[in-house]
Order: C-alpha cells, then structure tokens, then sequence
C-alpha cells in the first residue's frame, strides 16, 4: 500500500533539546496508526509535521506523494484541506453553538450552500452519536461530547486524513472506551487514513492496525496489535505494563 505521509530522517529540537533524532517512519493510504509512546518522547511534533504546523531541522515529510518541507504558508493550505485535526482540548469556539462550530470550516473553505451546510452538520453530528446537540454552546458539554463534536467538526470537510492528538486525555475509562470504538468505527465507515498519538495503551490496541512506538525521538517497534505484544525489546514491554 502506498504511503499517506513518509517521515525521511526528521530531525526537530527547541531550545538545544532535540526532541526527534532521525524519524522514519511509513503511514499507509487507508490504516490507521498509532503513534504510542511516553510524554515528551515527540509524539505530537511528529504528528504536526503532517501539517506543517512545525519545520523539521533537517530530513523530510512526505504527504499524499508530496515533501511538504520547504513550502511557505499559502502552498500547505492545499495539504491542509486534505487533513483533519483534532487537537487535544477540542479547540471548539466557546462563543460558537455546535452547529455553528461546525458550519465555521464550510462556510470558510467550500462553497456549498446554506441547506447543504446544514446537511452536512447534520450528517456528522448523526456519526458522532450527537443528533440534536446543535444549539448547545460547548460549555454546556461533558468532556466526552467535546471530544465527539470536535471531532465530527474534523470529518465535515470530509479529509483524505485524519490526526488525532492524544483524543481521550482527560476521559474517564468509560468514556475512553466509547471515544475509541467511535474512532475506529469513523475510521473505517469514511475509509480515510488515520493517525492517532496517544500514551494510553488500552485505546491504540482497539484502534490501531498498526502500532509505531516512539522512543527518545526514534521508532522503536513498527506493527500490528498482536506483534507489539510479543514484541521482545523490553523497554516496549516495560511501556506495555506500565
């Protein structure tokens, strides 16, 4: 399967710390990867490499068969089009309802008219299990349902590619549960490819098609479910039952 996004020998510091130390690392067209791995390992700076969010200090980042390396602003918006975030907190507009939260992105990049905006929120919030929510405001949320209308806002301008930063921190293990049966689900009704950072082990297997675990800014161990847990490298092993 050809790859969606291709780390070449990412290199990333801040402040004389280097955070990724020669990156490489494949995501498949259609899988859906977690990236697993401790705080501060650079999980989330590699996920926003895939949208340029931050510049590698040297190497490249593939995407969609492009090295989006060296381009300015105004060229990512084209990859960025193609490419959902949800952002650890949600990053939902408190001044906003849930519908217009989620009519903002259409309104801004598409030109599709007012009952097909409506539509289209409407088909979304249905996915996320949240059909009437629309005239909510977020501060009249549970944290659960800000992570599922964030994260139907990151489908409805319906992306090749979805990132998810770290989405269940902060959920209780029910919920947890629910997030990343609804992850996988959306996941494979869109059929888009996936890519999940997160330190809980419990949600990357019940994602995950394939699993790559960062360590002090490398990949350590690259496969399925299954294959991590055999996996005989043991600080993956330690990682696993902590």
């Amino acid at each position: 399967m050809p790859p969606f996004t291709f780390f070449d020998e990412v290199h990333k510091g801040f402040d004389g710390v280097e955070v990724l130390r020669g990156l490489t690392l494949v995501i498949r067209k259609g899988e859906a990867l977690v990236i697993l791995g401790g705080s501060g390992t650079g999980k989330t700076v590699a996920l926003k490499h895939i949208v340029g969010l931050i510049k590698p200090d040297s190497g490249q980042v593939y995407v969609d068969g492009q090295d989006i390396t060296g381009l300015d602003e105004n060229e990512l918006l084209a990859i960025r089009r193609k490419v959902g975030f949800l952002f650890q907190g949600g990053a939902l507009f408190d001044s906003m309802s849930v519908y217009e939260n989620m009519a903002y992105p259409l309104r801004e990049h598409t030109s599709l008219k007012e009952d097909e905006i409506e539509a289209r929120v409407m088909e979304k919030l249905k996915m996320v299990g949240l059909e009437g929510t629309q005239s909510m405001m977020p501060d009249k949320l549970s944290g659960g349902m800000r992570k599922r209308v964030a994260l139907a806002r990151a489908v409805v301008l319906e992306p090749k590619a979805l990132l998810y930063d770290e989405p269940t921190t902060g959920l209780d293990p029910i919920t947890t549960r629910w997030v990343s049966t609804l992850m996988r689900n959306i996941h494979e009704k869109l059929n888009i490819t996936s890519v999940i950072v997160t330190h809980n082990i419990q949600s990357a297997m019940a994602v995950a098609d394939r699993i790559a675990f960062l360590y002090r800014g490398r990949i350590k161990f690259v496969g399925t479910p299954e294959e991590i847990q055999s996996c005989g490298d043991h600080i993956v092993q330690e990682f696993l039952r902590s």
